[in-house]
């Protein structure tokens, strides 16, 4: 069947006036060995890298069709941790931006990341209650720690042992033991939810917020030194221990009283663990620093010291033994120090330290109107320098949602209009050009000549803005409501205006002399020349090509058309249930598009005011429509956050695009009809570009069809294996799972086939048969090699997952095969698979004796090959020892990270003998 018409695809070009996602935090990262420069945040669905010094982007980590919820960046300055909100994680390289996993494991959105002190291992929280653990290296899952009953707030890994520490909405922390995966402690420390949690200096303090004013500390210590703790707190009441054994013992240390109200919204804390950001629904971020021993018991001796005068000064007795507090332990005060209160410009959504030069604090604060701030305090304890702003991130996006875009008649400038300013924006760059402070922008449009742009205001002004020096003109008050619409008229003489004083208006563009400056040269203004009065408030206003017709939308639902010259009726198009919030005429005057509240796009024939066609749009209200020029294809957007495009003629949806993550307010088509805007809730202006791309209409319901039976899972989201009701898996079951499981069912039927006609051709005497095509395109020649292929094409991240897929029988039908590919470089994988199977199967396994001898056999192969690889690993590594040890007697010096740990050990030896010493005295 061959093409009827030719439609040509229109493609995302860009994106702009997004710089920081109401949704996201933003954190700090280093790129090109700088740190405390650059900060990553989210950006609907892409991570923008942010030059504060310059104030420009650095890089754009591009993303895919959902938004981002949450980051992390490791500390070992080399990678990002990007959480969605499907539940997906990325991690992408901060060299050359490349994505190097993608993990699977959540059913909801991404609340929380935390990478550990190695950066080797990543844990994940989401609003489905579970956190899993990922193995950064090994590009796999860990654990599923199940366990909470609210969504996880904050997860933190600690620095010397292998626990994590979760909080939740559910007003528990939790302790967990990574090697085995369970809860060895839970707090019920607080009344309400847990907002935030993180833990401070080495991990010996537990931090965490809730409803009210009251930041809980609890400190933490590892077993040994915790049975001492253990008796002092029996002695002075306040023992919380079980007699079960554990890594870690807790006991509450105090509690420390924030300065603003409300709840905590956000808690985070710098690189060394000393200093405490925090913050609330408000403006404020307040700085607490968790000094160290040696200051501590300094600030503790001068504490005591004024208490011994203040007793003395009273004249009460002050006994020897109340005096001697050389082994008295610091307490939380003592360790506690309050820093500079930061007041940033607007409500804050999160905020992120890092340690500068000296006593220097950087503090990155990420606000809810869209725009980035950097403040640097000093933390010197008697320092009184207030926070210094140092940079601020606000002329590349609105303060609030954008309510509708207009482009010039060039199609190389487009203006954008919010509720206090309107900016004028670069097309092909995407840069920023003007910013003009404004009323709250209903409609905007240019001027002819695309030096001047008319504004429409929610107080029923309209404003002349002089887009080269970006300054008010004039304020006209045109209406007494709400302005909703202007459009030009055909000869470029003038415009008309509708609003909600059920008015229609129309203006003259003049000159005027300019009566506030004294140079001569004149500005343009507006004339008012004529008024059509209606009955209902006017939502929408369009004035025919042909000069002929004006189309007012009503809010009874209705369209009137009038003759343009008379003002005598002449059409009411009526049907829409609900009213008409957009429409536009045809360039040849003979249809109108009307889109509606109740979800319809009805086309008209303007000579006798048929409908022709209603056609079910979208899923909520259609809020704008334009035709693309010298054609009777249109587009629509709609709160449903889709932008689709339509033909009037066949009545045939062409293109949808899920763009928005929200809802769509508007869109404009360029004069050529090559590029269209829109913009939405989540404060992006987004771009489409028309290519030369053929596209058919059945290719593209096909295509349709297709995502959306992959949105659904044939088999269920169920990853429960009979038999094996612990078994709970890192990752979950997913759409590429399922496909991988079938192309190695596949795989598998296909060599099989192909063994049996090479056995035949043998038993012959005749040549080879070819190969199957499939196996050519894999690049294979042989069985094994096709099976190894396909095993490896596997994500790592989802191989179990796709093993669990796999029947009985085809599990029967891989064991035998495994042998072969155990012997090649690749027997890790090949040993996790084995490993794998044969415990989910093993009943099975155990009872089928020719599959017993199989495992027999492959278990001595693996062993045997497993050890030689662990030969070849010990060998190099001792290698590399050896040459490491020549280097630094060569050089002198140790390495840094050998060092740094040593440092270390003999600090935290230290603090253990410490402690020891301060409670044999107490209890003695």
């Amino acid at each position: 069947m061959g093409l009827t018409k030719q439609y040509l695809r229109y493609i995302p070009s860009g994106k702009c006036n997004i710089i920081n996602s109401q949704d996201c935090n933003l954190v700090f990262v280093p790129l090109k060995g700088i740190e405390g420069r650059f900060v990553a945040a989210g950006a609907s669905e892409d991570v923008i890298v942010w030059d504060l010094r310059l104030g420009e982007k650095a890089v754009v980590f591009p993303g895919d069709k959902h938004e981002v919820s949450k980051l992390a960046a490791s500390p070992d300055k080399q990678s990002l941790a990007v959480g969605y909100t499907d539940g997906s994680v990325k991690t992408f390289n901060l060299e050359n931006c490349e994505n190097i996993s993608i993990f699977s494991g959540h059913k909801t959105g991404i609340t929380c990341l935390r990478y550990d002190m190695m950066g080797h291992r990543l844990a994940s929280g989401a609003k489905d209650t579970d956190i899993v653990i990922w193995d950064i290296v090994a590009d796999t899952g860990l654990k599923r720690l199940s366990g909470h009953k609210g969504l996880i707030t904050s997860v933190e890994f600690h620095q010397d042992q292998d626990v994590l520490v979760s909080s939740s909405k559910d007003s528990f922390i939790k302790l967990w033991d990574i090697i085995s995966g369970h809860c060895f402690k839970t707090i019920a420390g607080h009344i309400t939810e847990v907002w935030g949690l993180t833990l401070m200096r080495e991990s010996n303090y537990i931090v965490a917020g809730s409803s009210d004013m009251e930041l809980r500390v609890w400190e933490m210590s590892d077993e040994h030194s915790a049975k001492q703790e253990d008796k002092t707190h029996t002695m002075l009441g306040e023992n919380e221990f079980e007699d079960i054994p554990s890594p870690l013992h807790c006991y509450k240390a105090g509690s420390v009283l924030r300065s603003t109200r409300g709840r905590v919204l956000f808690m985070t804390c710098d690189n060394t663990g000393s200093v405490l950001a925090v913050h609330g629904p408000n403006d404020s971020v307040e700085l607490f620093q968790f000094l160290p021993d040696a200051q501590a018991r300094i600030k503790m001796k001068k504490r005591l010291r004024k208490e011994k005068n203040k007793a003395s000064k009273s004249g009460e007795a002050v006994e020897e033994t109340q005096v001697d507090y050389s082994n008295e332990k610091p307490m939380l005060a003592d360790v506690v120090r309050r820093l500079q209160l930061i007041k940033a410009g607007g409500k804050i959504k999160s905020v992120d330290v890092v340690a500068g030069r000296g006593q220097e604090l950087r503090v990155a604060v990420s606000l809810r109107n869209n725009s980035i701030e950097l403040y640097s305090i000093q933390m010197q304890p008697k320092s009184a320098d207030e926070p210094e702003c140092l940079r601020r991130i606000v002329a590349q996006g609105h303060r609030s949602e954008v309510r509708c875009v207009a482009f010039s008649s060039d199609n190389l400038a487009l203006v954008s209009g919010s509720a206090e300013t309107l900016k004028m924006w670069n097309r092909p760059s995407l840069a920023c050009l003007r910013t003009v402070e404004t009323g709250y922008a209903l409609s905007v449009s240019f001027v002819p000549g695309d030096r001047h742009a008319l504004v429409g205001t929610k107080q029923g002004n309209l404003q002349i803005i002089d887009i080269a020096s970006g300054d008010l003109l004039e304020d006209i008050p045109a209406h007494t409501s709400e302005l909703w619409s202007i459009t030009l008229l055909p000869d470029q003489t003038g415009v008309a205006t509708g609003g909600g004083d059920s008015t229609v208006k129309f203006w003259k563009l003049e000159l005027v002399p300019d009566v506030t400056n004294e140079s001569k040269a004149k500005v343009l203004s507006l004339l008012h020349t004529r008024t059509l009065k209606v009955d209902e408030p006017v939502l929408c206003v369009r004035i025919s090509p042909n000069s002929k017709l004006i189309a007012v939308a009503l809010l009874d639902c209705t369209v009137k058309i009038f003759f343009l010259d008379t003002f005598k009726f002449f059409l009411s198009l009526y049907g829409h249930k609900l009213p008409v919030l957009c429409m536009d005429i045809s360039y040849d005057s003979t249809l109108i598009a009307t889109g509606s509240s109740d979800r319809n796009v009805k086309i008209w024939g303007l000579d006798f005011g048929d409908c022709h066609k209603s056609i079910f749009a979208h899923d909520d209200s259609v809020t704008g429509l334009a035709f693309i020029p010298r054609t009777h294809y249109f587009f629509t957007c709609g709160k449903d956050g889709c932008v689709k495009q339509w033909d009037a003629d066949n009545f045939e949806k062409i293109l949808t695009i899920k763009s928005h993550h929200g809802e769509a307010y508007g869109l404009a088509v360029s004069s050529n009809g090559n590029f269209v805007a829109s913009c939405g809730q989540d404060r992006v202006i987004r771009m489409y570009e028309k290519t030369d791309e053929p596209l058919v209409l059945e290719d593209e319901r096909e295509v349709e069809r297709e995502e959306e039976e992959n949105a659904t899972l044939a088999t269920g989201q169920e990853t429960a294996v009979p038999g094996h009701a612990d078994l709970n898996l890192a990752s979950r079951k997913t759409v590429t799972a399922e496909k991988s499981a079938e192309l190695l069912i596949e795989c598998l039927q296909v060599g099989g086939e192909y063994r049996m006609e090479l056995k035949k051709a043998q038993q012959a005497g005749k040549p080879a048969p070819a190969a199957p095509a499939i196996m050519a395109a894999f690049g294979a020649s042989t069985p094994n090699e096709y099976l190894l292929q396909v095993l490896l094409r596997i994500r790592t991240s989802e191989l179990e997952e796709v093993l669990i897929f796999l029947p009985f029988t085809s599990v029967c039908e891989l064991l035998p095969l495994l042998g072969p590919l155990l012997q090649t470089p690749q027997a890790d994988v090949v040993s996790r698979i084995l490993v794998f199977l044969t415990r989910i199967h093993h009943k099975s396994i155990v009872s089928n004796q020719s599959l017993l001898k199989v495992i027999q056999k492959l278990h001595a192969v693996s062993t045997a090959n497993i050890s030689k690889m662990k030969d070849t690993i010990g060998v190099n590594l001792h290698g590399l020892m050896f040459l490491q040890r020549e280097i630094e007697m060569k050089e002198g010096v140790q390495f840094f990270w050998d060092a740094t740990q040593k440092r270390k050990e003999k600090q935290r030896k230290k603090r253990l003998r410490e402690k020891a010493a301060w409670r044999a005295v107490l209890t003695l």
